[in-house]
């Protein structure tokens, strides 16, 4: 068992030190445990260099079948050792940069309050990972993000990305029309994890468009492109929960807005399997009592 939380542990720090860091155990231990298991199996899981440790094609393999058989050995231990009805332990959530924003005071903050022996490891970014084979017990997505052999809950009512400029920029450079005028501006955009700027997205009477327009700056924290629009460097294309306050007080001004449609909105999505520890199960149901998706 501590070799493959080993194992785990490597594959979702890049790092043996990492790995020691999360488990408590020395660099040496954690070498010594990876070597003693490749060698048992005779096929090489990781691959090392001085600056960084990556899964082999077998490691990857390998990691894919034991992530689930261990999530279900905890589970159980769980619900052996402390009652199925007694959320403990470490609620693991990966989540879209700007979830946390979203969802602290609706949800997290609910969730800590009512169950204070949990301790809550919100992890944000924005590339879409395996969450069984990188340790999660959920993820949080858009709902055409989401694995189709997950199950998901409703977290959000739909969202809507919003064309978006301080008064004072619209003053200078003049308010797009329509999304060709947007040719005529520059953009804040967003580095893609894959790489590339990500392609605005318009649509109006099932006329849809996508727009690649000239990028003043890119970026790839949500907060740093919304600041970077409030100081008038270009114009942005937000999702309208994160600039709620910036609408109301007229900070920064929608435009083309019949041309934003929603879309389908957060969801927490999980794997289906028998043992859902019950720190999750209590997430699950407080997402379902407070029905944040209908309010």
């Amino acid at each position: 068992m501590t070799e493959l939380e080993v194992i785990l542990a490597v594959a979702r720090r890049h790092s043996f030190r990492g790995a020691a860091q999360e488990l408590g155990m020395s660099t040496t231990a954690v070498s010594g445990a990876v070597a003693g298991l490749e060698a048992r199996l005779k096929v090489r899981l990781f691959n090392r260099s001085t600056r960084s440790v990556a899964l082999t094609d077998a490691g990857q393999r390998y990691v894919e079948r034991i992530a689930p058989a261990l999530a279900e050995i905890h589970s159980a231990g769980e619900e052996a050792g402390s009652g199925p009805d007694t959320p403990s332990g470490t609620l693991r959530i990966n989540a879209p940069h700007g979830a946390a924003s979203l969802l602290l005071e609706p949800l997290f903050g609910p969730y800590a309050r009512r169950y204070p022996e949990v301790r809550i490891d919100l992890v944000s970014e924005s590339r879409m990972i395996d969450i069984v084979a990188e340790g999660f017990d959920a993820g949080i997505r858009l709902a055409e993000s989401v694995p189709q052999d997950m199950i998901a809950v409703p977290l959000s009512r739909d969202l809507r990305m919003l064309v978006v400029a301080t008064p004072e920029y619209l003053e200078r450079h003049g308010t797009p029309r329509h999304p060709r005028d947007l040719l005529k501006h520059q953009s804040i955009g967003m580095n893609m994890s894959h790489g590339g700027i990500y392609r605005w997205e318009l649509e109006k009477n099932g006329h849809k468009l996508q727009m690649d327009l000239p990028v003043r700056m890119a970026l790839n924290e949500l907060s740093a492109i919304k600041q970077a629009v409030l100081l008038g460097l270009g114009i942005g294309f937000i999702s309208e929960w994160l600039i709620a306050e910036e609408l109301q007080a007229g900070t920064l001004v929608p435009v083309l807005v019949p041309w934003c449609m929603p879309f389908g909105g957060l969801s927490l999505y999980y794997p289906g399997r028998r043992f859902v520890p019950a720190r999750l199960r209590a997430l699950i149901e407080l997402v379902k009592e407070l029905r944040l998706a209908s309010g």
